[in-house]
């Protein structure tokens, strides 16, 4: 068996992104049982916090999505599951996310939806969905969007997201 599916999309504009985003969070509705962490990385300004409000446009989340940059947890209660949007942009130290009780949100059906999870350090577990954001060149070209399903769920919530795509 693979250790992880992966694949990779242009996401030309910011509508391309949030429809991505959508696209997860579908496949997060219709099931993802197992699916705790979604880490999102990216440079400032890449698209992360609008596909994160694509996900939750797709989970019922009606009205704007705040960025946490200074809250850094966002709770929404969805039909499906409760989702938190975190980010960790002005973490200091690894440490801190211990002070963020990310046990605690991990301890439902809930999942976490993680920016600048490499902020963690250790601290948080491996992400089931990794979702990497990337300029494509110079200015607001495009976007590269690499996803990586990691472990059984990861991998399962991957192929259907990869499935969706391809049917848009």
């Amino acid at each position: 068996m693979r250790e992880s599916v992966a694949f990779s999309l242009n996401v030309p504009t910011p509508e391309d992104m949030r429809r991505l985003g959508a696209a997860l969070g579908s496949a997060l509705a219709s099931g993802a049982p197992g699916v705790r962490l979604v880490g999102i990385e990216g440079d400032l300004g890449a698209g992360k916090t609008v596909f994160v409000s694509g996900v939750l446009a797709a989970l019922g989340v009606a009205g704007s999505v705040r960025s946490p940059t200074y809250t850094l947890v966002e709770p929404y209660e969805c039909p499906a599951r409760t989702l938190y949007h975190l980010d960790l942009y002005r973490l200091a130290d690894p440490q801190e996310v211990e002070a963020l009780g990310v046990r605690d949100l991990m301890s439902g059906d809930a999942v976490l939806l993680v920016e600048w999870p490499e902020r963690a350090g250790g601290a948080l577990p491996p992400a089931d969905l990794a979702v990497r954001i990337t300029y494509m060149g110079d200015g607001d070209a495009g976007r590269v969007v690499g996803i990586e399903g990691r472990g059984p769920a990861g991998r399962d919530l991957a192929a259907a997201l990869a499935d969706a795509v391809k049917a848009q």
